[in-house]
This record gives C-alpha cells, sequence and structure tokens, in this order.
C-alpha cells in the first residue's frame, strides 16, 4: 500500500482484547494491514512496525525523539529508576557509569565463573544421563544462569546473597506477593555494599565496580537508591532472558540431528580439555550461529515499546507526539521479505556468506542504537560457553509430546518447562 504524506495507517477498527494472545494477534493484523498498522491496544493508541527501515528510524537514526513506552512503567514500579528504565541526562550518566563493568576485558575475566557454573550442572546432567533419568532444563538452566549473574555481581559474597535471590529462578506467580518479596531484596544489596564500605575492602566484581565509579561530571558516587535500582535491573536483565533463549536454544537443537552433529564436529575439532579464553571464543562460528539463529526466532525480549515525543514521520505515515510504538523482534526477524524460509530453524544463515546483503535492522534481539542492552557481549558469552560445554559431553533428547506454546510475557518462553533426557556422547561421537 502506498501513503501519502501525513497519511495515517490503517489499522484493525476492533480494540485488541485481552482474551487473545497479544503476539498472535499482532501476527495476525500484520498479515492484513502490512508492515506499519494503527491498532488500539489497553486501551491506548499505539502504531505498531515491522519494517526494518521503520525500526532504525526509531531506535537508531531519530532515537532522542522516543523514549520508553507505557509497557516501562510496570517494570519501574519493580526496578526502580535503573538503567533500563531511566531516560535523559540521568540515563546518560549512569550509563556511562556502568558501562565499564561490561567492557570487554571486564566481561572476559568473568569466563572462570561461567565455566564453573556450568560444570556443576554437567556433572549433574551427567550422572542423570547414567541413570537414563530427564532433567528439567528449564529449572536446571534457570538456576545456572542466576548462579553466574549473582557470583558476577557479588564476587565471594555470593553465599551471603543467593538464598534471597531463590525466588528469581522458582516458578512463582509474577502477583503483588512476588513484588513485595522481590523490593524486598534491596536490603541484601545495601547490607552487602554497607559492610564492604566498614572494611574498606577492593572488590573486582560488578558491585565493587559500581561501588567505586564516579560521575564524570559531578564526581559523586551513586546514590544508595540508585545502586540498588542497577544492581537488580542487571540481575533481572541477566537472569530470565539468557535462561530463556537457553531453553529454546535446546529445544532446538534436539528437533535437528544435523545441526546438533556439525556442532559435535566442532567441539571435537577445536574444544579440547582447558576450555578457551576470550579471544579464541570466536573460532567457535557454528555454535555462534546456532545461538544467533535461536536469538532471531525467540528472542527474549520479543516486544519493544517507545513513545513520541514530538511528531515525526516513519516513511509517509505521520506519527503524532505522543504516539506510543510497538516494535515487535518476533517478527521483523521472520519478516518473509527478510528472511528466506523464515520459521526453519537453519543456524547456516549466519555464515558469512549468507549475512552480506542482509537489512542490518533485520536482526536486533538486545535492541539497537544508544539503548542497546549494556550486558549483550556477557549473554553471548555466557549462552556460547554453556551450549560448548554441554554440547561437548552430552546430547538432549526432547522426550515431551505436548506441543509448545508460546508464553508472551514480559519474555518469550514455552508454556510449560522443557524435560529432556540427557545422553553421554561416546568415544565414536569424538
Amino acid at each position: 500500500m502506498t501513503a501519502r504524506r501525513g497519511q495515517i495507517p490503517p489499522g484493525p477498527e476492533e480494540e485488541y482484547s485481552t482474551t487473545q494472545e497479544l503476539l498472535d494477534w499482532l501476527g495476525h493484523q500484520f498479515k492484513q494491514f502490512g508492515d506499519i498498522y494503527k491498532a488500539s491496544i489497553y486501551g491506548t493508541s499505539v502504531y505498531v512496525i515491522s519494517d526494518p527501515q521503520y525500526t532504525q528510524h526509531v531506535l537508531v537514526e531519530n532515537w532522542q525523539n522516543y523514549v520508553k513506552g507505557q509497557a516501562i512503567k510496570r517494570v519501574a514500579l519493580l526496578l526502580g529508576n535503573g538503567l533500563m528504565v531511566s531516560e535523559g541526562e540521568f540515563w546518560k550518566s549512569q550509563r556511562r557509569m556502568i558501562q565499564p563493568a561490561f567492557h570487554r576485558k571486564a566481561i572476559g575475566a568473568l569466563i572462570k565463573v561461567m565455566t564453573t557454573a556450568n560444570s556443576v550442572l554437567l556433572k549433574k546432567w551427567e550422572e542423570a544421563a547414567r541413570k537414563r533419568e530427564s532433567v528439567n532444563v528449564t529449572h536446571d538452566v534457570s538456576h545456572m544462569v542466576l548462579e553466574v549473574v549473582l557470583v558476577s555481581i557479588f564476587g565471594d559474597d555470593y553465599e551471603q546473597v543467593s538464598s534471597h535471590f531463590n525466588l528469581l529462578s522458582e516458578e512463582s506467580a509474577r502477583n503483588m506477593e512476588f513484588a513485595g518479596a522481590f523490593r524486598s531484596l534491596g536490603k541484601i544489596i545495601l547490607q552487602v555494599a554497607d559492610r564492604r564500605r566498614k572494611e574498606h575492602a577492593t572488590f573486582t566484581d560488578i558491585l565493587g565496580m559500581l561501588m567505586e565509579t564516579r560521575d564524570q561530571h559531578s564526581g559523586q558516587a551513586m546514590p544508595d537508591r540508585q545502586l540498588i535500582n542497577e544492581v537488580m535491573t542487571l540481575i533481572v536483565a541477566g537472569h530470565e532472558t539468557t535462561a530463556s533463549v537457553l531453553n529454546w536454544t535446546w529445544y532446538l537443537i534436539s528437533q535437528h540431528p544435523d545441526v546438533e552433529e556439525k556442532l559435535s564436529n566442532e567441539l571435537n575439532n577445536f574444544l579440547g580439555s582447558e576450555f578457551p579464553e576470550l579471544d579464541d571464543l570466536a573460532r567457535f562460528a557454528y555454535t555462534r550461529q546456532i545461538i544467533e539463529e535461536s536469538l532471531r526466532l525467540y528472542p527474549a525480549g520479543w516486544l519493544m515499546t517507545r513513545k513520541a515525543l514530538k511528531d515525526d514521520y516513519l516513511g509517509d505515515y505521520f506519527v503524532p507526539a505522543g504516539t506510543e510504538i510497538y516494535i515487535p523482534p518476533y517478527f521483523v526477524q521472520r519478516h518473509p521479505s527478510l528472511w528466506e524460509d523464515p520459521d526453519r530453524f537453519n543456524p547456516d544463515r549466519f555464515s558469512p556468506e549468507h549475512s552480506q546483503d542482509r537489512h542490518r535492522r533485520a536482526m536486533f534481539p538486545f535492541s539497537a542504537g544508544p539503548r542497546y542492552c549494556i550486558g549483550e557481549s556477557f549473554a553471548r558469552m555466557e549462552m556460547q560457553i554453556h551450549v560448548m560445554m554441554i554440547a561437548k559431553q552430552l546430547r538432549l533428547r526432547y522426550v515431551q509430546t505436548r506441543p509448545l506454546e508460546l508464553d508472551a510475557g514480559v519474555n518469550l518462553r514455552n508454556k510449560y518447562d522443557f524435560i529432556m533426557t540427557p545422553e553421554l556422547k561416546g568415544i565414536a561421537d569424538r
């Protein structure tokens, strides 16, 4: 459809009803109206977009005109005014203060944290394989990822705090009771910070870096409330999103024996008894392609929202100030004009020869522009290490007959836990 300059996008007359799954409803409207449409969702007028040019405009080219949308207000109730929520000059200041904790050298020093946690998980799954028992991949991966995040943040204080944060990896309703228990975790963070100040000790974990960093203009440290907000943001963002992607990754590998075999060959050829250093991880190209394809098909952050501060245009479509913009990576990353056979799991699509002419915003699981996820490199390293360590020794068989049912909440999950049977890889496999 050709738009006249200043035209309002077409869209459905009926308002979105919560009796339907939002993800399914949005997808149905894309099929009817194309890459941009106007809809009424939760009583708010929204533009929903799947054109990578529009995504580039909102997230990168004119990002300062688009603040986080209404959905972030619910997040703010839990996380406060942390990096995920904050805006403007305050966000810029916080980003500058937190960024050093995620520089390449800093996250490279955390490889040992990741390999240690995965070694414990691997041992548990190997024991299950010997007993021919199934494992709850969803539960176990969630616990492992949470441990990695907490050790990375709290370092030697992990044992002191870990039990308090277990509620994040337990299956519990995200209700007011959960919210109250979650907010009380701020006291635990403050207790650790206060003790460290009294001891005048230097810590190299992420919490230590955040306590030592200073605003480049005022020279002031983070106030305690902001320190709590940022730590809580890092824990939540670093836990559920990574765990979700890894669950989907194991499911996808289990459904494609050819991919599992190619992965095993890569690991057997290049992965020795000593785990590689950060600079060596790039050699495992196919492992990375598997993770990338999993991120494409099942991005944890399946929907991003923004709000226009001033009047703007998306192509020829007029965007009035105050308009909410829904940007769903789930649909952009399955767009048939951007991806051949878009619903098929095919890691080879991320090989160098197949990636050259792709639009740069055909794929953005960690967002894009200045507000891209600060922990992207950390998450990618963590996912790669996990897949390499487990797939080197085990294959996971999906034993459930129940069909997939997407649970498109804050993160994109399966409605039911992934139960799998681990099998030891023998000499013949290597």
